[in-house]
C-alpha cells in the first residue's frame, strides 16, 4: 500500500477568519492522523513560473485514508469556516 499526499495551494482572503479554518483543519488533520509535512512557510521559485501563496502538504498511510479525512464530517467544518476566507486549490497525489 503506497502513501498520499493532499497537496493545497492556498490564497488567504481574509486572515482572521482563516484562523477559524486552521483550528477546525487541524483537529480534522490530528482526528485522521495526517502528518503535516508543509504548512505555509517560506517559498522560494526555483524554476517555472509557479508561486504558491501558501502550501499545504499533508502524508496520509494510504490513498483511501485521504479520501476519507476530504469526505469527513471534521474537515466539512472546516470547509464550511473556510468559505469567503481563502482561494482552495487542492490535490491528491499517490506516493510512492
Amino acid at each position: 500500500m503506497s502513501s498520499a499526499y493532499i497537496i493545497a495551494n492556498v490564497t488567504v482572503t481574509n486572515p482572521a477568519q482563516y484562523e477559524e479554518y486552521k483550528k477546525w483543519s487541524s483537529a480534522a488533520m490530528q482526528a485522521y492522523s495526517a502528518e503535516v509535512c508543509v504548512r505555509g512557510g517560506k517559498v522560494e521559485l526555483i524554476e517555472g513560473d509557479w508561486m504558491p501563496e501558501r502550501l499545504v502538504i499533508l502524508k496520509f498511510p494510504s490513498w483511501e485514508a485521504a479520501q476519507v479525512f476530504n469526505a469527513s464530517p471534521e474537515y466539512g467544518k472546516a470547509r464550511t469556516a473556510r468559505q469567503g476566507a481563502a482561494i482552495m486549490r487542492m490535490i491528491l497525489v499517490e506516493g510512492v
